[in-house]
């Protein structure tokens, strides 16, 4: 995989919106999830957000993770992605997706690894080749990403990085 697309509401975050009375919104995110964004990185995956709505939550939480490009308000998911791929000239088969809902699915049907948090629609989990121990907002997405860093041999180097020195 060169490439790991995420959807934001129910894989960034729990899934839940605060709304306060003048119409502002809070939602809530994962520290373990965003530094899982920055071991992605430093194994060379860029990094992507499809998502159907749109927030400057999203967008200030995406310039702050780093996020390569983003996606918001793609009511159809699979013709962002295909502008996701155009702009990093990846082919689907090398692109990963994780998500929850109906929405996902023309994205999780198209790329080479696709991947569901534990609290994602039990039709999406029933079509991804990997469905989270973990539920969306709650370290998914660090999973995921190390689930694939294993995969791909990457995993050992980057917890060389953290580990004490003998």
């Amino acid at each position: 995989m060169r490439l790991l697309i995420l959807d934001v509401d129910g894989v960034l975050t729990d899934g839940r919106i605060v709304l306060s009375s003048d119409g502002g919104q809070i939602k809530f995110f994962d520290v373990r999830d965003g530094f899982g964004l920055v071991l992605a990185r430093q194994a060379g995956l860029k990094t992507a957000i499809i998502t159907a709505e749109r927030s400057r939550i999203v967008t200030f939480r995406a310039r702050r993770l780093k996020v390569d490009w983003v996606a918001q308000f793609a009511r159809d998911k699979a013709k962002a992605l295909r502008r996701c791929l155009a702009h990093f000239r990846i082919p689907a088969e090398e692109a990963a997706f994780v998500g929850d809902d109906l929405l996902d699915l023309p994205v999780l049907t198209r790329v080479g690894f696709s991947a569901a948090v534990a609290s994602a629609d039990p039709e999406v989990k029933r079509r991804v080749h990997y469905v989270s121990r973990l539920p969306g907002g709650r370290g998914a997405v660090r999973e995921v990403i190390e689930f694939i860093l294993t995969a791909q041999g990457s995993w050992p180097k980057i917890l060389g990085r953290y580990l004490p020195h003998a």
